[in-house]
């Protein structure tokens, strides 16, 4: 029997780690076959993991440790950040998440650290870091606009710019947006609520009415870039699949010194009317092997919401894969129908 000792350092890690009615830990010892169980001491509360195959413990310690880590930049630990975690030890890539443990990028108004949850979370900042301009593309739950807000924050308090841009197309809205009720800033606000949403939680309510009101903050649609050059700006072009490629193209020419532009969307959630082509899945072809350019594409693994989130993606693309071999063997049987009708006509001489 292989025994392993994690101790505890956050007050409350231990029960977060093994959740509502222990079902967190349910999960690993099924996972790795071993038995998990809480030792409290006069130091501080323990995690003990026993187990007959000494690999399977040790990756059952590497997940605990990760777990750790997290409870401290979040009030729970879901089924499904834990099921994350056991996947991407399995998967051998256990190394990567102690990593994720470290990598603080800002701090809440409420004094909460923000970290990347999971691996692809953890590339898709470092591009942010190391990119003029990024684009993250996939599904929704990932964490794209979060982290990217999360990002401009952290360059603001840094002053490493002295502005942030939040924009996002209304093309849904079209001629639409018109008849809404109240001014301009009524009438986005709801194409906008997500980016107030995570500007609210890294910098509070007042913080954030301060910055607005003084333009260091500014969230405007798209429509309202062109023409302007933004310098010293952070600037978050989010739901991009929504923007035209002229829009596209339009916004990523608007770049000044000194700027960052962080472009997010789900190329599977385009409503553009048919048949006009999303600018980010042409910007994704266009831009790709650019230098200081980065694109990172998220999966459904990323996904930090509901565990539903992640299967609902999964059975969406596996119905869109099913359609499209359909549709491929319609276009082959057409193919081949008039094929064979025109061999008859040839042979009657027509």
């Amino acid at each position: 029997m292989v025994r392993k000792i994690v101790k505890m350092v956050e007050p409350d890690a231990t029960a977060k780690i093994f959740g509502s009615f222990d079902a967190n830990v349910a999960l690993i010892e099924r996972h790795f076959g071993v038995t998990v169980r809480n030792r409290s001491e006069d130091a501080g509360d323990s995690i003990v993991i026993e187990g007959n195959d000494a690999g399977r413990v040790e990756q059952a310690v590497q997940c605990v440790t990760y777990l750790q880590e997290l409870s401290g930049t979040t009030d729970e630990l879901t089924v499904q950040t834990v099921q994350y975690a056991i996947d991407t030890v399995l998967a051998g890539q256990g190394e990567e998440l102690a990593e994720l443990g470290d990598a603080c990028i800002c701090v809440t108004a409420k004094g909460k650290p923000i970290k990347a949850k999971t691996v692809g979370q953890q590339r898709y900042v470092e591009l942010i870091r190391k990119n003029t301009i990024v684009l993250g593309v996939g599904p929704a739950g990932t964490g794209k606009t979060f982290l990217a807000v999360a990002m401009a924050v952290k360059a603001l308090r840094e002053k490493q710019v002295s502005r942030i841009i939040l924009t996002r197309p209304a093309i849904e809205a079209g001629e639409k947006l018109g008849f809404l009720p109240g001014d301009l800033q009524s009438k986005i606000d709801p194409y906008l609520r997500p980016l107030y949403d995570a500007l609210y939680e890294m910098l509070g309510t007042e913080t954030y009415g301060k910055l607005v009101e003084k333009g260091t903050i500014e969230i405007a649609p798209l429509a309202y870039m062109r023409g302007r050059t933004l310098d010293d700006s952070f600037i978050i072009l989010d739901e991009a699949q929504n923007a035209t490629p002229e829009q596209m193209k339009m916004f990523l020419t608007r770049l000044g010194f000194n700027s960052k532009a962080v472009v997010t969307g789900d190329l599977t959630q385009t409503d553009l009317p048919y048949p006009q082509k999303s600018g980010l899945s042409e910007a994704v072809r266009i831009l790709a092997g650019i230098e200081d350019i980065g694109i990172h594409s998220f999966t459904e693994r990323d996904v930090v919401r509901h565990r539903l989130v992640q299967k609902i993606i999964q059975a969406y693309e596996k119905f869109d894969r099913e359609k499209a071999i359909r549709a491929d063997a319609r276009r082959q049987q057409k193919f081949y129908a008039r094929k064979a009708i025109g061999k008859k006509e040839e042979k009657r001489g027509v």
